[in-house]
């Protein structure tokens, strides 16, 4: 997650020095190599950017909450499922 956050504002850092998004995929394969995440978030992270975009922050989302996979909810759930 902090890999993300950390790419994210390096995406925001690209735009503001007028990177294209090849340039800024480039840039971010450069630093973080196999950690890079991928060429169609950083394309839409990009987007958002030079529409004018300030936060970096992940928005809510409607769903499922990032805890419903938890490890404590896997194990309360194995005695209860018959496989």
């Amino acid at each position: 997650m902090q890999h993300f956050k950390d790419q994210c504002h390096a995406i925001k850092f690209c735009v503001a020095l007028k990177k294209t998004d090849a340039e800024t995929v480039a840039i971010l394969r450069e630093a973080y190599g196999d950690n890079t995440i991928s060429q169609n978030i950083v394309h839409r992270c990009h987007k958002m950017f030079r529409e004018g975009r300030e936060d970096t922050e992940d928005e809510d989302r409607s769903g499922r909450t990032s805890t419903s996979h938890s490890d404590q909810n896997v194990k309360e759930t194995e005695g209860h499922v018959e496989l």
